[in-house]
């Protein structure tokens, strides 16, 4: 039997020529594969996340994502990018694409304009993931030593956040990987108020303990960094520049208890594939 399977950039930037965002590699199903063969086809993808979906008998999608090595419980990114393969390689075009999870709950993915074929700004609505503030000397040491860089404040929710002094402490910061994988969370988000125009913050996200030195653009940690910001900066409305080396951007709106976070994807490659020992 044999499978399609989409390369999708997710969370694109507007300003700039040349690839950019988050590859997400995209499988539909009609029914599942058990979790090894999952496993070890995002294994063998070797992107940060590739997502799984099968359409329910109500019209709702279930959707699993996978690391290279690991199940993650929320996947911005992944999301953006099968709701773009489910409009225009699948052709629902509901305004609302919805989805269920294994843990966080409902999710859905709206189309902002439509009309807009290919290009349309689609918009996940996300669960807020507020953080505590942590005041801990000795972590925030750690911090420095594994960022090389000066911490101003660390806030723990699934992620770490840890905000830095400046964009451009952020943009030079040259993380110790094996420093960070010792600490006790998730992964690690760092993040600053924003010098360049357009932008209300910057950030960056490392996760080496899930296989992830440096994830692109990673959609969930907005449910951390947008109700952070919107308590600093007084607004519920921001936008979001994760200034990895192929970079992303995202539109942000906190909502009560949701974070609406809104991009772009671009279709790089589609193709089919089966499984080791099948024939097509």
């Amino acid at each position: 039997m044999r499978y399609s399977v989409y390369k999708i950039d997710a969370f694109i930037r507007q300003s700039v020529n040349g690839f950019s965002g988050n590859p997400a590699a995209i499988v539909p199903l009609e029914e599942w594969l058990n979790e090894e063969q999952m496993q070890a086809i995002a294994a063998e993808n070797n992107l940060s996340e590739t997502a799984f979906f099968v359409k329910n008998s109500d019209g709702i999608y279930h959707i699993r994502w996978f690391t290279p090595t690991t199940e993650v419980d929320l996947c911005g990114h992944a999301t953006l990018a099968a709701a773009w393969v489910i409009r225009n390689e699948l052709q629902d075009l509901r305004e609302i694409i919805p989805f269920s999870t294994q843990e966080a709950g409902n999710l859905t993915v709206r189309a902002l304009r439509s009309n807009g074929g290919d290009n349309t700004m689609l918009q996940l609505d996300f669960p807020a993931r507020p953080g505590e503030m942590i005041n801990n000397p000795l972590l925030q040491q750690q911090l420095e030593q594994a960022l090389g860089q000066k911490v101003v404040a660390i806030c723990n929710a699934r992620d770490m956040l840890v905000e830095l002094e400046s964009e451009q402490a952020l943009r030079n910061c040259r993380p110790n990987q094996a420093l960070l994988s010792q600490l006790e969370t998730f992964a690690v988000m760092v993040t600053a108020r924003s010098d360049s125009e357009g932008y209300d913050f910057v950030s960056r996200f490392f996760a080496p303990r899930q296989g992830l030195d440096e994830d692109p653009v990673t959609g969930s940690s907005f449910c951390t960094l947008t109700p952070y910001w919107s308590e600093k900066l007084g607004k519920t409305q921001l936008n979001g520049w994760q200034c990895s080396a192929r970079g992303g951007d995202a539109m942000l709106q906190l909502e009560h208890d949701r974070v609406l976070i809104a991009g772009r994807c671009f279709a790089y490659m589609k193709g089919e594939f089966c499984l080791p020992g099948e024939t097509a």
